[in-house]
């Protein structure tokens, strides 16, 4: 039934205009903005619907990666931005914010409506 869709995942913010200015200024993304309601347009053909939510609670697990080359470059260019990453208990992490035990070298941060991203290196 669903073999030929184009699937695609969303996600709700607190404020869609703080959203679209982090989205756009400090991640470099393209987006667009149609019925109140953002659209995350990222490589590959894969948009992601950003929408307002009144009662909006941050998803307590990562909701969007971004594969890079070199994270450290990566993770240097979005502290030089303002972005804060993350440290988790049992998690530790370098002095950057970035995890390097087991799986990929991943880092995380928020974006303005609390919800978690990550970048992580591509292998």
């Amino acid at each position: 039934m669903f073999r030929k869709t184009r699937a695609f995942s969303g996600f709700s913010v607190d404020d869609v205009q703080k959203a679209k200015e982090f989205y756009t200024g400090t991640l470099g993304l393209s987006v667009s903005e149609e019925y109140g309601n953002l659209q995350l347009h990222l490589a590959g053909g894969r948009d992601i619907l950003v929408y307002p939510k009144p009662d909006h609670t941050p998803a307590s697990f990562t909701i969007l990666n971004f594969p890079v080359e070199d994270i450290e470059k990566a993770v240097d260019e979005l502290t030089e931005r303002g972005v804060r990453f993350e440290r988790y208990a049992g998690l530790e992490t370098d002095e950057k914010g970035i995890f390097r035990g087991g799986g990929p070298y991943i880092a995380w941060f928020k974006d303005p409506a609390g919800n978690v991203l990550s970048v992580l290196q591509e292998r």
